[in-house]
């Protein structure tokens, strides 16, 4: 929830190193405007991302999900992004199934020096999740048990910016 009271999405990006992130680099460097909303994870290549990770995202709560990745033929680890297409391509499938509205998972290429689409991209994938509302389908309660603890605390700071550990103390050998 924002301030206001209002809902605000949360959108988690999984954003390969190489071009995406380096995008949604220069587009913070350039102190370029795009929503809030995201929670950025860099992978080493969106063909790593593994489909398991979007549905746990929609099962923690996350109301849409953007995996970006090199532009086909660009992929630093040669074909990548033409595995993730694939995959992805099947999962769409899936999620339809499972009835997921289009919309909700997005795939995009996204190079290095290009921060303004990386920003224009996020704005619309904001735009079409606020109009979808939050997400209800695949949303379940995060067990509660000792050996989840550590597991939900991680995901949640991820989603809320929040360090998952505190600061070490000078007794602990830290500055802090």
């Amino acid at each position: 929830m924002a301030e206001s009271g209002t809902w605000e999405p949360k959108i988690v990006a999984f954003l390969c190193n190489w071009c995406s992130y380096a995008g949604a680099d220069l587009a913070g460097t350039s102190r370029m405007q795009y929503a809030p909303n995201v929670r950025i994870i860099r992978v080493p290549c969106s063909g790593r991302v593994d489909p398991f990770f979007i549905l746990s995202s929609l099962q923690k709560g996350v109301d849409g999900v953007l995996v970006s990745g090199c532009h086909p033929g660009e992929c630093h680890y040669l074909t990548g992004n033409y595995s993730a297409r694939r995959k992805f391509a099947l999962l769409k499938n899936l999620l339809e199934f499972a009835g997921i509205e289009e919309g909700r998972v997005q795939f995009s290429w996204v190079s290095a020096s290009e921060g303004v689409r990386f920003a224009k991209v996020i704005e619309k994938m904001t735009a079409q999740i606020r109009d979808l509302g939050p997400s209800k389908k695949l949303v379940k309660t995060p067990p509660r048990g000792p050996l989840h603890a550590a597991v939900n605390k991680r995901f949640e700071s991820v989603l809320t910016d929040r360090p998952p550990h505190p600061a070490p103390s000078p007794r602990d050998g830290g500055e802090g």
